[in-house]
């Protein structure tokens, strides 16, 4: 069975060349045309596509969120709070995603984060270091461009949330 070379180059003035099924393809005058390789003799990193599904991006820019000191929560009041009641239900699992909302594109991603910042830190200091740790992390594991990650900070948490929240002293017996 005799071979054909499908990465052959169009002549300036315009040529004809074979696709893959056999048929003639006419390039413009002035274009150069390769036509794709395909098939066991090209490298295995060109045979195929590669996609990156959106909630892949949300957990990944959700836990690299979480990991920075001074943010205590994500998400606005009611994610918040229907995620609180997620949390205490037995074998209920935590969402990583609250908070979080992507655009997912073939090669680029844009990020948008709602945070909750512990009270007392620098809330630009804290936005600046979530930002580049999202960054990083969505860019090392997906290999996708972030083009840019949006960070909103919803609330403040106060120290004497705690108390009102795990039983402490109330005003009513």
């Amino acid at each position: 069975m005799a071979t054909q070379d499908l990465t052959s180059n169009a002549a300036v003035s315009g040529s004809t060349e074979k696709d893959l099924t056999g048929g003639v393809r006419q390039s413009a005058p002035g274009a150069t045309t390769v036509t794709g390789g395909t098939g066991a003799t090209e490298p295995a990193a060109t045979r195929g596509k590669t996609s990156i599904a959106d909630v892949v991006v949300v957990k990944i820019a959700g836990i690299a969120a979480r990991e920075i000191p001074g943010v205590f929560d994500m998400g606005g009041g009611l994610s918040r709070t229907i995620g609180a009641v997620r949390d205490r239900v037995p074998g209920g699992r935590p969402n990583v995603g609250r908070g979080v909302k992507v655009e997912v594109g073939e090669r680029q991603t844009a990020i948008d984060l709602d945070i909750v910042v512990e009270y007392g830190v620098p809330i630009t200091d804290v936005a600046h270091d979530v930002r580049e740790n999202v960054i990083s992390a969505v860019e090392r594991i997906t290999g996708l461009e972030v083009v840019e990650v949006n960070v909103a900070v919803n609330d403040v948490h106060l120290p004497d949330d705690d108390t009102a929240e795990s039983g402490g002293e109330t005003r009513v017996e």
